[in-house]
Formats: structure tokens, sequence, C-alpha cells
């Protein structure tokens, strides 16, 4: 699942994704990520997440998972452009597999980054 209100970045992320041999499910905002996981049966195997969008921030996104025992444990990947101490504290003591700054990684680098997790973990 990629979560991000950058409508161009969206699409390529999305694009890059299915290139690499995953599907994506693309959500423009918090509030439809969060209906996405209430009306489908099949989780996502990991969560790109923007901390910056515009209806709520990555840590209040976070907060919402972990209310639902069935999403707790949903690898969150958190990508934004900015990455003060105390966010990327707050996200990763909430569960966040890794913050990365957009601005030091090709799309192409942490789309493998997630990949990579996602295939350790079926294994």
């Amino acid at each position: 699942m990629i979560v991000e209100d950058e409508g161009l970045l969206l699409q390529a992320v999305s694009k890059k994704v299915s290139l690499s041999g995953m599907e994506a499910v693309s959500c423009a905002s918090a509030e439809q990520a969060l209906d996405y996981l209430k009306n489908f049966p099949e989780l996502p195997d990991a969560i790109w997440l923007d901390y910056h969008l515009k209806d709520m921030d990555g840590l209040e996104f976070m907060k919402n998972l972990k209310k639902n025992p069935a999403w707790a444990a949903m690898p969150i990947f958190v990508v934004s452009n900015s990455a003060s101490p105390e966010k990327v504290k707050g996200m990763l003591a909430l569960g966040a597999k890794k913050y990365l700054l957009k601005a030091e990684h090709r799309l192409d680098e942490i789309i493998d980054s997630i990949k990579k997790f996602i295939q350790s973990e079926s294994q």
C-alpha cells in the first residue's frame, strides 16, 4: 500500500512498484488508506507512508493502526522530505520499520528495500 498525497509522486511510486513485480494499492490520503484497511479482508504486505499528509500526519496514522490488533503488526516504511530526530524516534517507537528521506534515496532503492523486507518475511 502506498499512502502519498502528492499525486504525481503517488503515480510514479505505484508504477515503479508494479514494474518491480509487486501489486500496489494507491491511497491519496490517510483516511482513504484506513477505509481500505477496514473494508478489504486482505491486508497489504507493507505500507509506504508519507509522513506529511493533508488529512493527518504519519504519527496520527500510526496511532490509528495500533488501535486495531489486526493492523498493528503491518510493516510501515515512512518516506518523507523531513526527519527531525523527534519524528524519527516517534515513528520507530510506534513500530515503523524504517524512516527514509526522499532526498537521500532513489525511488528504486526504497522500493527494493521494501521488496527485500517483504520477501524475507514470507520465507
